[in-house]
């Protein structure tokens, strides 16, 4: 048995893994295969928001304040995850330079390494597979066209000039007929 404080992971050292893409790129499914292959945790924005915020959520203003408040909620808790050595895949927004930067401070107070993954995937199929996921009913949140395009307007990719390692991914990597990632820089 470990001493008190010490950790019981004996994987390599712990991961921050981070997810940019647009609404529908297919975030949440890369993010379930990295805690899979990483053996992190995995916590999934969506679900802690329908849990906590599901009636306060009626538009984008809705959500900027309630994600702040889950952020500032868990941070300490993702802290203290990476800082045990176990990896966390955070299957949240970072869309925005904005968004990233609290990913960033995340880095900084732990020294924790990272990937930020980046789903490269065009409107076009984003806004199909959001058409197909609102008829489906397997997503907590319904996304209407109109915010979609919203959405979609911040989004801005990653720049190396943030500091991240950016794993770019496109369609033919997230689709499995390519091995993902497609492309690495940091």
């Amino acid at each position: 048995m470990a001493p008190m404080g010490k950790t019981l992971m004996t994987q390599s050292p712990p991961k921050l893994f981070i997810l940019c893409g647009k609404i529908a790129s297919g975030k949440s499914t890369l993010a379930a295969k990295l805690a899979e292959a990483s053996g992190g945790v995995r916590i999934v924005e969506d679900e802690w928001l329908h849990g906590l915020y599901a009636n306060e959520l009626h538009g984008l203003d809705d959500y900027v304040r309630c994600t702040n408040l889950l952020r500032a909620a868990l941070t300490g808790h993702i802290v203290q995850l990476l800082n045990l050595g176990v990896s966390v895949v955070l299957d949240f927004s970072a869309n925005t330079p904005t968004q990233r930067a609290w990913f960033r401070e995340l880095i900084d107070q732990t020294g924790a390494a990272h990937e930020l993954h980046w789903l490269d995937v065009p409107v076009e199929v984003c806004r199909d597979r959001l058409a197909a996921r609102n008829a489906s009913g397997s997503h907590p949140f319904q996304v209407s066209p109109e915010l979609f395009t919203k959405v979609t307007n911040a989004f801005r990719p990653p720049h190396a000039d943030e500091g991240f390692i950016i794993v770019r991914h496109d369609v033919s990597s997230l689709d499995g007929s390519a091995p993902f990632p497609t492309d690495a820089q940091g």
